[in-house]
């Protein structure tokens, strides 16, 4: 490892970065922001950089304290201006940091694996053609210092290079790496063989050929390493396996119930690192179908065990304050997930799409790293997804058991189990709800915060049988006290709960609005930051919910005052901002006009966010475009609200120059400035009218599957602008038409439902503007145009793209004839098309019959029966 030196640092230079160093050490309060400033500048100089490096390599009168930080700023240099570096230094880093891995501390030694692994990260491995193998070498030397320096930096180099690796040039490298690293799993020493292991693993993740080649005597080592006494090697033995099972099933699954043996020992293992490990494998196995018959065998010993780790430990009960009251506690920011922009998506249906976003986990605690409670929670969810009601004659059991203790603790645990199982085991645990539904509401009243969060996430698992069951009124006085419940904890899991049963009840809300709507401004008065994003989500998921039922005067009193205040309150950098513009788009569009007299304000808001994000666009790198894109789908959403209304606004606006300017932004702009500019187009086309031929360039040029999100929207506003430019959209036709009857008959099955149905309505808006120019291309798109139209609600939408092609069909009728049962299947997927489409439709099958002549009757009888049946008591054919 001990390199030659060329290079001589300079005496003076050097002390002066040794004094740097130390002073850094344990700087004195006062001085040490321009300590940390002086470190900051000089990092910034590569010839900085080799100095550092030579202090580490060189130094070795220094204290431990001083090698290590130099160590520490070169990590933190390198990651900055590698790039920088002229390739003397870069090499001279490399020697040196090889060199330091046989130190004689431990800490030093420690160090210089981090550099050798940044340099190797922020490089190419094949730039240093000599990194692998002399940390090879270095497994083998006989100085323990030396080959446990080697193995450390090799664990990194695998840990933050590992795809590298898995190219064919370090094929042989790599072969002799895997099989020292077997040979260190009979090491006498556990670090080595636990450093080994996690090596082996990482390198199996890439499933080099060099590997796989010998993967039997892995498996064979990890079985030799099953007992070992180090928990540290039987953690990562129980990551091997989850890995097995992932990658390479069969190759274990002739041990496959000598495994689960072995892995059901390890999820009972005090030790909870190796219990998680262990756990994980539950979760992957569960899925494996091959593997489905040998795990059921062994469900009556695994469950009570995933159950056991479904409990608090003493640890994470004490960790969490006990039971206290603590709305009023502000929260740290770093409680605070940061929030991303959703784009808005037009579905064909009219519907606008909504982020499914993330379902409660498994367990109330979103906040919370993954741990053994969590994860053996979502392997029981997993599992009763696979085998269904046949667990719960190992859950219920054990269930009981812990309701009838008088351990709170094991309440809570069984309440977690039973939101659980809720997806998978539905029809086996409503049949239990006539003695749990009453304990489950009990349990909202517990004086433990753990055991009401708990039964908040578990009831909203139950929400679509609630309603079923018209047990709404019951729960919803249950629950909404728990929104305003004097823990933040319970508070969340309760609001959370409450948006999904907003979700399942719909219209059903309606009777219940003012306790709900009392609830919510209580909430207002209540919540720290981190619930009251939580609180925007429901809000708006309430608006969607009961739509114009929200439109009265009390009710928007209650909501749209405290939303319009904190509306006012944030800066246009606070991306809190994003929750709540979409709170306010949703609560718009229920509202309508109603929401006039607050458009205003929310209008220029979000003209001036676009502003400021176009500006940043071109003078900021990576500028943050969420600001922009809340703001489009907020204007989207008041567009909605106030129809015709809007004129006002945007008259003497510049809202589209600055759409214009967001249709040649990124892929997330676009998509939602293609939706904008959709409504803007029902409902105030006459500003559009001036620019309309910019616009659809940019449609034009938009309209590539490529970019799905994208095109759905640019498809959509296609056909809302097609309405309202009837014949004069004639000169562009030929920039939509063909590309349109692409998509619609693309066998691309990546390309979404949503997409082929907005494309399906464009090209019957298309032909209803200009029939005469799109009529020839008919034969090509209507078989797959009636399959989509079929299945699409009655609405507005269908309506229209049902006019023009019949317009197309009475301009074109030999376009139809082979497909004819498709358009009459399409046409009687109507429940009660408007008296105009009937006529037209009449109109066309009649024309049909007649032209068929004495064949209709043979041809007729080859239909299905149920639609001969139906279409005969429609038109009378």
């Amino acid at each position: 490892f001990r390199s030659k030196m060329a290079w001589v640092p300079d005496n003076n230079h050097l002390q002066q970065v040794v004094t740097l160093l130390r002073r850094n050490e344990n700087p004195p309060a006062a001085e040490k922001v321009a300590l940390n400033a002086q470190l900051e500048a000089a990092r910034q100089t590569p010839e900085f950089s080799r100095y550092l490096m030579y202090v580490v390599s060189k130094l070795t009168t220094e204290s431990e304290g001083t090698r290590s930080l130099a160590g520490l700023v070169l990590k933190n240099a390198v990651r900055e201006i590698y790039g920088t570096y002229p390739p003397d230094i870069l090499h001279f880093m490399k020697t040196e940091s090889l060199s330091c891995l046989g130190d004689p501390s431990p800490l030093v030694r420690s160090v210089a694996g981090i550099i050798v692994t940044t340099l190797a990260s922020h490089g190419k491995l094949r730039e240093w053609p000599e990194l692998l193998p002399t940390l090879i070498s270095g497994l083998q030397s006989p100085s323990p210092q030396i080959s446990e320096g080697a193995l450390s930096a090799l664990q990194k180099v695998c840990e933050d290079c590992q795809p590298e690796m898995d190219i064919p040039e370090f094929a042989e490298t790599l072969n002799t790496l895997f099989q020292h690293l077997l040979v260190l799993f009979s090491h006498q020493n556990p670090r080595f063989r636990s450093k080994a292991l996690a090596c082996a693993n990482m390198l199996i993740v890439g499933q080099s050929p060099a590997v796989m080649h010998v993967l039997n005597h892995f498996i064979q080592g990890l079985f030799s390493l099953g007992s070992d006494a180090e928990s540290e090697v039987r953690k990562h033995v129980c990551q091997a396996l989850v890995l097995l099972l992932e990658l390479c099933i069969d190759r274990i699954e002739p041990y496959m119930r000598e495994i689960i043996t072995y892995m059901l020992a390890c999820t009972r293992d005090q030790n909870e690192d190796i219990a998680l490990e262990a756990c994980e494998f539950w979760l992957t196995l569960a899925e494996q179908e091959q593997c489905q018959e040998v795990l059921s065998e062994s469900l009556p010993s695994l469950i009570p065990v995933l159950l056991a780790c479904m409990r608090y430990s003493e640890y994470e009960i004490i960790a969490m304050k006990g039971d206290e009251d603590d709305w009023a506690v502000q929260d740290k920011e770093s409680d605070v997930k940061p929030r991303m922009a959703h784009s808005r998506t037009h579905h064909a249906a009219g519907d606008e799409d909504d982020d499914e976003g993330s379902d409660a986990d498994d367990d109330d605690d979103k906040a919370a790293d993954w741990n053994l409670r969590k994860c053996a929670a979502a392997a029981l969810d997993v599992i009763s997804t696979v085998y269904g009601d046949t667990i719960l004659t190992a859950v219920l059991p054990v269930l009981m058991e812990y309701l009838k203790s008088d351990k709170w603790e094991l309440h809570e645990t069984a309440i977690l189990a039973i939101g659980a199982v809720a997806e998978g085991c539905m029809n086996g645990m409503v049949q239990q709800m006539t003695y749990l539904m009453p304990f489950l509401l009990q349990c909202l009243t517990s004086p433990k915060f753990l055991v009401r969060s708990i039964t908040c996430w578990s009831l909203s698992r139950y929400a679509a049988w609630v309603i079923k069951q018209g047990l709404l009124p019951r729960i919803l006085e249950s629950l909404l006290p728990r929104m305003v419940d004097g823990n933040k904890r319970v508070q969340e899991a309760a609001c959370s709960a409450f948006a999904t049963l907003e979700e399942e009840a719909g219209p059903a809300l309606v009777p219940f609005l003012p306790h709900i709507l009392q609830t919510i401004s209580a909430a207002f008065a209540k919540y720290q930051h981190k619930n009251l994003l939580i609180l925007y989500d429901a809000i708006g998921t309430l608006a969607e919910a009961v739509g114009t039922q929200l439109a009265k005067p009390e009710y928007i009193q209650a909501l749209l005052p405290p939303l319009m205040e904190r509306f006012a309150a944030l800066q246009n950098t606070d991306r809190d901002l994003f929750p709540l513009l979409e709170c306010l788009s949703a609560v718009a569009m229920s509202m309508g006009l109603q929401f006039a007299p607050y458009a205003p304000s929310v209008f220029a808001r979000c003209l001036k966010l676009i502003e400021e994000g176009i500006f940043e666009a071109q003078n900021v790198v990576n500028p943050d475009k969420d600001f922009m894109i809340v703001s489009l789908d907020l204007l989207s959403g008041v567009a909605e609200a106030l129809g015709p209304s809007i004129e006002s606004l945007v008259s003497g606006s510049n809202l589209l120059n600055l759409l214009y300017q967001c249709m040649g932004d990124v892929s997330d702009v676009k998509q939602s400035a293609f939706a904008l500019l959709g409504d803007l187009a029902k409902v105030c086309f006459v500003h559009l009218r001036a620019h309309i031929g910019q616009f659809l360039e940019q449609l034009a040029k938009n309209l590539n599957p490529s970019s799905m999100p994208v095109c759905n929207n640019v498809t959509w506003a296609l056909g809302e602008i097609a309405l309202q430019m009837g014949g004069e959209l004639r000169p562009y036709l030929a920039h939509f038409v063909n590309p349109l009857i692409g998509i619609l008959t693309s066998p691309d099955k990546t390309i979404p439902k949503t997409l082929r149905e907005n494309t399906a309505i464009t090209l019957g808006r298309l032909g209803l503007a200009c029939p005469d120019e799109v009529a020839p291309s008919l034969g090509h798109f209507i078989q797959p145009w009636c399959i989509v139209l079929r299945n699409i609600r009655d609405n507005e939408e269908k309506d229209t793209a049902f006019q023009g092609t019949c317009a197309m069909i009475l301009r074109n009728p030999s376009a139809i004839v082979s497909h004819f049962i498709f358009f009459c299947d399409a046409a009687n997927s109507w429940q009660n098309p408007p008296p105009a489409l009937r006529a037209k439709l009449s109109e066309i099958l009649t024309s049909f019959k007649t032209h068929a002549g004495g064949q209709w009757a043979s041809f007729y009888s080859a239909f299905p029966e149920a639609l001969r049946t139906s279409l005969t008591a429609q038109y009378g054919l």
